[in-house]
């Protein structure tokens, strides 16, 4: 509903018309006089919240029209009608009322009506109307919800399909003892960038959710964007892209969680990439102003069509007019870099001058005074990674069989279980140094796995559960179940390798990726 609310008005004489406008603008509503039959159906097709009509006025061909104008009305709209009845001609005007009332909302009324009952019907009519207009905003909203789910599953299943491909044909070739080095090194990036997809998805969720905690420390913002413009410049083999870095000489101290300021860094710097063409540029410069610390970071690329400026921001947001240059992705990353500056009391936006002519964002956080960085940990003498007798424990052969070639190959020995009570079982004959536990199991599921082991050998074994769900309240009910750690699938062989070698009782519970 646009500002004003209108009544149409259709009465049989010149004079009764101003008249109701006038006494209407006395409540705030604005009438307009239609002159006849056919203005009334134009203000109506037009746009009015209801219209009061003497039914006099209305010609056997006009109330046609009406009714079929009325039987056309969107499914959210009804049509608030106050039709006036002399009392003289009663059946003529039930006639007119029983041959619209299927098609509008309509109240009949008798004359002499008197002024509060004019108004008081007015006002349930307008009342009416705007419930009207609020479930067609509600409807509007639903359907651009499913809109924005049908483009996101679309374009989900598309950059799903695009690795899995990859994969496919390389696990193909490797079966054929054909390119077994360039196939795995095609595997081991299409894996790494499907890691990427489901993370990215998390970890939206996880911030909309306000499920994600800031680990904070005084950190050098200068160092965190120095280190994310050499990853880019490693990652991306882009010789033809010239990046400009401009950072301050002294320290830009804020307190932050690194981890998440590099995600917003990263976020950033690879969009630049994504949307720049061959032999652009993109500029990243880091400044203190008052107690603020703002990076900008400005490209030469597509640019953003003018009045989406905020929209980008969005969950599943892409430029459009860009979608051919795209390099994958599912439009989270800047959704994710709002999320995250936001959790730091910060603020990031968007800047173009229109399509083809550059982009820039600008993040903003709170750098307070008197900030000291805490000094670097003590660097740990190299030790032989100790060899440790493993039980895996996961139903899916393929995960099983992967972590066992894995673990052998750097002289672990190693037993399997695909199930909950032979989990146990071996785990007791067996007494090994350390379980991986995989949480879906069937029999019993791997939390009662780690309770009925522990029970059984106390703290001999190191528990370590290795699972797809990363909530903080999955890692939680894993430590309470008895798990000294719990990583995250898909998890890095080095960081397993590493979890495995690490004293008791230094495991701590990794944040999921």
């Amino acid at each position: 509903m646009s500002g004003e609310e209108r009544v149409a008005i259709l009465t049989p004489t010149a004079r009764d018309g101003p008249l109701t406008v006038n006494l209407l603008a006395k409540v705030g509503v604005r009438g307009v006089v239609a002159r006849d039959g056919r203005q009334l159906l134009r203000l109506i097709e037009e746009g009015v919240e209801g219209a009061v009509v003497a039914e006099e006025a209305l010609s056997s061909e006009t109330s046609r029209e009406l009714r079929t104008v009325l039987e056309h009305q969107e499914p959210w709209s009804d049509l608030p009608l106050i039709i006036f009845a002399a009392s003289s001609d009663r059946t003529r005007a039930r006639r007119t009322v029983e041959s619209l009332a299927p098609h509008g909302n309509v109240v009949l009324l008798e004359r002499p009506v008197s002024t509060r009952t004019l108004l008081s019907s007015v006002r349930a009519a307008l009342r009416a109307r705007r419930r009207q207009y609020a479930a067609r905003q509600l409807v509007e909203q639903l359907a651009g919800a499913v809109r924005a789910r049908d483009e996101f599953l679309a374009m989900l299943g598309h950059e799903l399909r695009n690795p899995l491909a990859a994969m496919l044909v390389a696990s193909d070739l490797i079966q054929e003892k054909r390119e077994p080095v360039r196939s795995q090194a095609i595997i081991a990036r299409q894996v790494r960038k499907l890691s990427r997809l489901v993370d990215d998805l998390l970890e939206v969720s996880r911030v909309s959710s306000g499920k994600i905690s800031l680990q904070r420390a005084p950190v050098d913002l200068r160092d965190i964007v120095r280190k994310s413009a050499e990853v880019l410049q490693f990652s991306h083999h882009r010789p033809d892209l010239r990046l400009v870095l401009s950072l301050p000489e002294q320290e830009v101290l804020i307190d932050g969680d690194a981890l998440r300021l590099e995600q917003v860094m990263g976020n950033l710097l690879s969009n630049a990439v994504k949307y720049t063409p061959d032999s652009g540029s993109i500029t990243v410069e880091l400044e203190v102003s008052k107690d603020r610390a703002v990076v900008r970071v400005r490209d030469t690329g597509v640019g953003i069509p003018g009045g989406l400026e905020e929209q980008i921001f969005e969950p599943f947001a892409q430029v459009a007019s860009s979608f051919h240059r795209s390099e994958g992705g599912l439009g989270l990353g800047l959704s994710l870099v709002r999320g995250l500056v936001a959790l730091h009391g910060g603020r990031v936006r968007a800047r173009s001058e229109g399509p083809n002519r550059g982009s820039e964002f600008i993040v903003e956080l709170p750098a307070p005074g008197q900030l000291r960085l805490p000094p670097p940990p003590p660097v740990p003498a190299p030790a032989a990674a100790p060899r440790r007798t493993v039980l895996i424990v996961d139903d899916q052969q393929d995960n099983r069989e992967a972590l066992v070639m894995a673990l052998e190959e750097f002289g672990h020995r190693v037993r399997e279980a695909a199930d909950g009570p032979t989990a146990v079982r071996v785990a007791l004959e067996l007494m090994p140094d350390a379980v991986i536990v995989d949480i879906g199991l069937p029999g019993f599921d791997g939390y009662e796995v780690a309770r009925r082991i522990r029970a059984a050998l106390g703290e001999r074994p190191h528990l370590l559960a290795l699972s797809g769900y990363g909530q903080a309240d999955a890692v939680e009910r894993a430590l309470r179940a008895g798990f000294d750690q719990h990583l995250t699938k898909p998890v890095e062989l080095r960081a397993l390798l590493h979890s495995l070698s690490a004293p008791r009782p230094s495991l701590k519970p990794s944040p999921p990726p």
